[in-house]
């Protein structure tokens, strides 16, 4: 089969496509022929090997072998002991630490976070949900124990997981303020926000607003800077993994009010929260926003976009399709939340 190998850390030139042996389904497996999957912000740090903590996951001296964690496919073959899934059966999930679904054929145990695709979606659609939401769904619902009526604050809300969590966050009933650049205002406005300030000429910081809790979904804040902006039992979430928050995530436990938090959401997933997600989007509550499809020879240069920080939702991996990148964005559901 097909995959991407990546034997080193480096730049996106170090990712290979090579033909490999495709992985045979033990007594509980399902082999998942991948259609679809995704580069993220945290494929990047794996390539790279950074910040040095996530080597913990993906390898200390060198990474694992295929990367990517994200898919959306249909099982190909199932393992003798497998009650859960037959053959046929269209799937997404996330492979997590094992990774591997940068490739054509991924085995994943049948009680992994994999569940089957939302009735109304692609492929490409239904990988896109994987990116972001899942995250977004764990730091709002399961760390901030976001309530209804709360104000709350999407730093970054134009990308993956901060687009989710607009939506997350209007659908569990709060005021949802997005923070993005002039080109992506209207987007988050149709993503659900009532109020999106635009980075380039406000900090939201300093507009004497405070908010229940502020996602910083992007990593382009910290809580020192934000803490006066949060309410007297205010949250402060945190996607990327530094030795300032890390502190202060133990240190908020123990001392005052105001909360920091950071958490490793890779670790934590679990199947039920993929199917919450498929209903949501089946009831029309949740939407995918893919920015750029790269063919799967290609995944170097998405590599090379995602690097810029600048993608808007998710970029998609389509691991048939032969065709040059498409650079279209598009928000897959019509249906606003």
């Amino acid at each position: 089969m097909k995959a991407i190998v990546c034997t080193k850390y480096g730049p996106p030139e170090v990712l290979q496509l090579k033909e490999v042996e495709k992985p045979v389904p033990k007594e509980h497996d399902i082999l998942i022929h991948v259609h679809a999957t995704v580069v993220t912000p945290a494929d990047i740090a794996f390539r790279k090997g950074e910040p040095f903590l996530g080597r913990l996951f993906s390898g200390l001296r060198r990474p694992k072998s295929i990367p990517g964690v994200e898919f959306a496919g249909d099982i190909e073959a199932v393992g003798k002991d497998v009650t859960l899934f037959h053959t046929g059966d269209q799937v997404f999930g996330t492979a997590g630490t094992g990774f591997g679904a940068h490739a054509e054929y991924l085995c994943l145990g049948e009680e992994g976070v994999v569940t089957s695709n939302p009735t109304t979606m692609t492929y490409e659609e239904a990988v896109a949900i994987c990116d972001g939401a899942l995250t977004a769904l764990v730091f709002l619902r399961e760390k901030a124990h976001i309530q209804r009526g709360q104000k709350v604050l999407i730093n970054g809300a134009s990308g993956a997981v901060g687009a989710a969590a607009v939506q997350l966050a209007r659908y569990f009933g709060a005021e949802v303020t997005g923070v993005c650049s002039t080109t992506n205002v209207e987007l988050v406005k149709s993503l659900g926000a009532e109020t999106v300030i635009d980075y380039t000429t406000e900090d939201f910081t300093k507009n004497g607003e405070t908010y229940d809790i502020i996602f910083d979904a992007v990593g382009k804040s910290t809580f020192s800077r934000c803490k006066s902006s949060l309410t007297h039992r205010g949250v402060y979430l945190a996607t990327v993994p530094t030795l300032a928050i890390m502190l202060q995530t133990v240190w908020t436990s123990k001392i005052g009010s105001k909360k920091a938090i950071f958490a490793a959401t890779g670790l934590q997933q679990r199947k039920a929260n993929l199917i919450f997600l498929r209903e949501l989007v089946e009831a029309g509550k949740l939407q995918a926003v893919i920015d750029r499809r790269y063919p799967l020879e290609h995944i170097a240069e998405a590599h090379r976009y995602v690097d810029t920080g600048h993608k808007k939702g998710n970029v998609v991996i389509t691991v048939e399709q032969q065709s040059k990148p498409d650079s279209s964005l598009q928000v897959t559901q019509e249906s606003r939340v």
